[in-house]
């Protein structure tokens, strides 16, 4: 099975201007890295559909009808003439297969969240409000094999469970979600609260770490505030419908 052109933009326009705009502030706000890093999202019911950003495209340029339409069990899509990243498509093509409920999904190596990756102990410790938004929802892999290809992808797929954070050890951060706005958030401020924490622990003082209890309050307070997701991404999307509206085409 080959995996069919899809006209634009009468397929899936929301979804692909959604996406663009996730690929335009990552690049505004420092998180990608140079043409790497990918980004995507299920378009069908059982998640296996996916668009993801198109090999060497920095994200910065990256416009809705720039995106690929891959099937993620249709290998075929790397013999395309536009065939996606080898590793984008190993590494999305596996979490799409056994998340389906994993919507989109964002990998980046920011650079607060891959220091804490370098780190023996990288876990984050609940010192704040971000970072206790993240309390007992990430999963950390400790098991880096080289680089997300093949059995590499399996495994790292393997690893994010029901958390919707990966930090991915020697490596980078994934970030999972039902939504790109809901994706997006949780990327932002996971980055903000790595930030925090690297630069409390370089002062070389102590710190001041909430207790489990305020720590799961503090995140269950989070994961009830209204419709914060959503709004943060519209004010993103407005932003850029007035700076750079070709985001969309």
């Amino acid at each position: 099975m080959h995996t069919e052109a899809i006209a634009f933009p009468e397929a899936h326009a929301q979804a692909r201007a959604e996406l663009a705009c996730a690929f335009r502030w990552a690049a505004r706000l420092g998180l990608h890295e140079a043409i790497a890093n990918h980004f995507s999202l299920a378009v069908s019911e059982d998640g296996r559909r996916f668009l993801i950003n198109p090999y060497g495209r920095h994200f910065s340029r990256v416009r809705a009808s720039d995106l690929l339409l891959l099937d993620a069990d249709d290998p075929s899509a790397l013999e395309r003439p536009d065939a996606p990243d080898i590793t984008a498509w190993a590494l999305h093509g596996a979490l799409h297969r056994r998340h389906p409920h994993a919507r989109c999904i964002l990998h980046v190596h920011s650079k607060y969240a891959t220091a804490l990756a370098c780190l023996a102990d990288s876990r984050l410790p609940p010192i704040e409000q971000n970072s206790m938004r993240f309390f007992e929802r990430v999963a950390i892999d400790e098991g880096f094999d080289g680089m997300g290809l093949g059995d590499e992808a399996e495994r790292v797929s393997r690893q994010l469970g029901d958390k919707p954070i990966l930090l991915m050890g020697n490596h980078g951060v994934l970030v999972a979600a039902p939504s790109v706005a809901q994706a997006f958030d949780d990327l932002y401020y996971f980055e903000r609260a790595c930030e925090v924490y690297l630069t409390a622990l370089a002062s070389g003082r102590p710190l001041r770490i909430a207790s489990d209890a305020v720590a799961r309050k503090t995140a269950r307070q989070w994961l009830d505030y209204p419709d914060f997701a959503r709004r943060h991404f519209a004010a993103l999307q407005g932003i850029l419908d007035e700076e750079a509206p070709d985001y969309r085409n």
